[in-house]
This record gives C-alpha cells, sequence and structure tokens, in this order.
C-alpha cells in the first residue's frame, strides 16, 4: 500500500461561532470537534497527519499534543492556500493525501476508508467525497458533464442560478495524488467573489491536465455536517448523543429516555444499568453494572462500582464504590472516596473525604476534610467543622462510632473506635474509643417561668 497522508484544516477563526472559544475547540458530547476529527484519522492509521492552524493555534496545539504534527496558516486565504502550508513536510512525497475539515466531528473513520479505497481502485488522482441534500444552500456544488463524471465544484457565491439547484454537494473532504495535489495548488487563482485560493479548484486544474477524477457518495449526509455556527453545534451534538445512546443500549445499558439523556463520548457504562431521564454523565466517568442512575443526576468523571443507584444528585471528581446509595439531593464534591455499601441520603454534602464501608451519612450533613471509618453512623444535621478562616483541618471518625443528631466535630479532631457523641454536642477535643462525649449545657426547667414573664408584661 503506497503512503497516506492526512492534512486537517483548523486554522479558520469561525466567526459565526460568535465566540472566544477558537471555533475547532468548541465540544461535541464532551470532546472539541477537531479532536473527534484526529482520533478518527488515527483509526485509519495514515502514515502522517498535519493539522493546520492559524488562530488559537497554542490552544489546538495544547489539546492534540502528541496525536498530529502542526502547520501554520499566518493568513486566511482559503483552504487551498491551508494546504499549500504543507508543502515543505510532503512536496516532495508520493502517495495518497486525504484532507479534511477540523469542523466535521461526525465524520467516521469508516466512511475515510471506504473514501480512500474507491480513490485507489478508480485511478483517479482526485476524489471528492459528495452528498445529495434536499437543501444544498451553502455547499458548493458539484458540477458533472452528460457523462456522468466531476467536471468542477462551484462555490455557491461563485455559482448560476442553475448551479444553485444541483443538490450534489461537495464535502470538502478529498483524496488526492500527493505530487500533483501541490503541483497544482501552485496555478490555483484567487480570481472568485471570496478572494480566495479554494482546494476545489484543483480539481478543474486536474481534469484540464488529462487526470481521472472522481466523486464518492457518501451514505450517511450527517457525517458530513460542517459546524460553522450554534445551531450547527447543537444539531452536531443531538447527532453524537444519539450514536453514543446506541453504542451503550447494543452493549446491554438501558436508557429509559435517550432524548432526555446526555452522555459524554468517553463515558464507560456497564451492562444492566438503567439511565433514567434528566441525567448527565460526564467526562471520563466509568459506571460499572446493575446500577441505577438519576432521574435528574450529573456525574462528572467519575468511578463508579456495581449495583449502585445515585438519584437526584452531583457527584464529581469522586470515587464510587460497589451497592452505595446516593440521593436525593446528595453532593459528592471532587476527591471523596466512598466504599463499598455506603449510604448517603437526601441533602448530603460530601467534599475530599473517605467514607468506609458499611457507613451511612443519612440527611442533612456536611463531611468536609474528613476519614470516615466503617460501620459509622453519622446522625442528622452533623456538621464537620473543617475550615477556621485561614486552613482547612481534618476530621477522623474511627470504625464503628455513633454521631448524634446536630452535632459539630471542630477539626482537627479524632473520634476514636466504638464512641459515641451525644445529640447535640459540639466536639473541640478528640474522643477515646468506646466514650460517651456529652458537649452541651446541662438542660434546666423553670417551674412556671412564663406566667411570671406574663405578668410582668
Amino acid at each position: 500500500m503506497s503512503n497516506r497522508f492526512v492534512i486537517i484544516l483548523a486554522a479558520g477563526q469561525g466567526t459565526r461561532m460568535k465566540s472566544k472559544l477558537y471555533k475547532v475547540l468548541h465540544p461535541v458530547c464532551g470532546k472539541a470537534m477537531v479532536e473527534h476529527v484526529v482520533d478518527e484519522m488515527l483509526r485509519i492509521e495514515p502514515d502522517r497527519i498535519y493539522t493546520v492552524v492559524g488562530h488559537g493555534a497554542e490552544q489546538v496545539k495544547e489539546r492534540l499534543d502528541g496525536k498530529c504534527e502542526f502547520v501554520f496558516q499566518e493568513e486566511q486565504l482559503g483552504t487551498g492556500h491551508a494546504v499549500l502550508q504543507a508543502k515543505p513536510h510532503l512536496g516532495d512525497k508520493t502517495g495518497m493525501t486525504l484532507v479534511v475539515c477540523g469542523d466535521t466531528p461526525l465524520l467516521r473513520a469508516e466512511t475515510v476508508k471506504a473514501l480512500m479505497d474507491h480513490h485507489e481502485e478508480s485511478g483517479a488522482k482526485a476524489t471528492v467525497l459528495t452528498a445529495k441534500l434536499e437543501d444544498p444552500k451553502g455547499y458548493g456544488r458539484i458540477v458533472r458533464n452528460a457523462q456522468g463524471t466531476v467536471e468542477k465544484i462551484v462555490e455557491e457565491k461563485d455559482a448560476t442560478e442553475e448551479e444553485k439547484q444541483i443538490q450534489e454537494i461537495s464535502s470538502g473532504i478529498f483524496c488526492f495524488d500527493n505530487s500533483l495535489l501541490f503541483q497544482a495548488l501552485e496555478k490555483v487563482t484567487n480570481d472568485n467573489a471570496q478572494r480566495e485560493y479554494y482546494l476545489p479548484d484543483v480539481l478543474s486544474i486536474l481534469r484540464k491536465e488529462g487526470h481521472p477524477v472522481s466523486a464518492f457518495l457518501i451514505g450517511d449526509p450527517a457525517e458530513i455536517l460542517g459546524v460553522n455556527d450554534r445551531v450547527a453545534l447543537a444539531e452536531a451534538q443531538k447527532i453524537m448523543r444519539r450514536r453514543i445512546h446506541e453504542k451503550h443500549m447494543k452493549n446491554g445499558v438501558t436508557i429509559i429516555d435517550p432524548e432526555n439523556t446526555y452522555i459524554d463520548c468517553a463515558v464507560e457504562i456497564g451492562r444492566d444499568t438503567v439511565i433514567y431521564p434528566g441525567t448527565v454523565i460526564r467526562g471520563k466517568t466509568k459506571i460499572g453494572e446493575d446500577c441505577e442512575i438519576g432521574p435528574n443526576t450529573e456525574i462528572v468523571n467519575c468511578e463508579v462500582g456495581d449495583a449502585t443507584v445515585i438519584k437526584h444528585s452531583l457527584v464529581t471528581d469522586s470515587q464510587v464504590g460497589s451497592s452505595v446509595q446516593i440521593g436525593p439531593f446528595a453532593h459528592i464534591r471532587p476527591e471523596t472516596k466512598v466504599d463499598d455499601e455506603v449510604r448517603i441520603g437526601n441533602f448530603v454534602e460530601v467534599k475530599k473525604s473517605f467514607i468506609g464501608k458499611h457507613s451511612k451519612v443519612s440527611h442533612l450533613s456536611y463531611i468536609g476534610d474528613a476519614e470516615v471509618g466503617k460501620d459509622v453512623n453519622i446522625g442528622c444535621g452533623t456538621i464537620t467543622v473543617n475550615y477556621n478562616g485561614v486552613k482547612k483541618f481534618k476530621t477522623v471518625i474511627e470504625d464503628e462510632a455513633f454521631i448524634g443528631c446536630n452535632s459539630n466535630l471542630v477539626a482537627p479532631v479524632t473520634i476514636g473506635k466504638g464512641a459515641y457523641v451525644a445529640a447535640g454536642s459540639t466536639i473541640t477535643k478528640d474522643v477515646p474509643g468506646n466514650a460517651l462525649a456529652i458537649a452541651r449545657s446541662r438542660q434546666e426547667n423553670k417551674e412556671n417561668y412564663v406566667e411570671k414573664l406574663k405578668l410582668k408584661n
């Protein structure tokens, strides 16, 4: 097989996005558009991948670090000019060059491979990936002769009224004979409405020189959706979500309402897990088997074990064990580790803490910067007082301890193994194992006090 090279066009600023963020860095289901493209191109195993960058170059390089090489387009003078920037790297090479757009996150490696195979088998020196659209507005049109051969691609701004009626459009994705590509690019002019150097003009140049030019019609036009504004971005997200959901459902995950579920592309979910509506699962989250997630739950960059239930809750950057119950209305903040068979109930917030096996924090509590052992019961309204306004301090609650309701544990403090803290206590000193700590005023009842008070008034 001959050399195969890929050039990804990612230098455009994307003014129609009306954003401070460089266009190709806008995320689609948790991954930047251009990263989707690069990852799919890596799947076809080319010899080299070059990404053409311009505006926001450093941000793009940082995102794609280690995945490809880069060339810089200082001025955005058109797609032909962008590809020409790779000439110092590829100009003397033989083989096939694939040119793709960095704003086509839905493009699949399987489609690209079929395009490249067609290009080789047809003997063409240039092949364009095309699609037929009911509404082709905004796309370059494929102009064929009476024999059906591709004559040229005409951009909409340069098209005649008759050419605008053509429904077969160019995807902006091409295969070229590498040597002929760079020879033809030197002959491309900017004699057009945009005053730009168009890459599609290479096809006309090669055809006039007697080289065969071909087209490959894509099966699913959605794959070539170019994201140029927020409307197209939302459409790309919708299509990508559908793909993600179908993958999980085919792998044994139940998604009750796919239209109201949002799962990023890097998420892993085990079989027989059920995802309820309103659930958002983001980042590099891994969820085990037989779980119940949702409704109305958000999980971000977490690892969740098997048979765990998380309802109406937010869990971020944490580890959750197996057979855990979280929620409703719990908030698990970053750097928390929840061991197996733990119960974290309604209106509980846990931050940067370890909760040991079989322990319970059932309701209305804040556990921050704490280490909680196994078989601990933390009563309603308990607070680990971890912050003095300057520094954070740690609370340690050892195995089998019992913390009564409405207790304040003022860190740094340790509650020993098997110790009890009486309800309503504010604990400022360590409690030995198996001890009972009571830190509240002794109750005093004043008989007939209310009647006396009323008489005074």
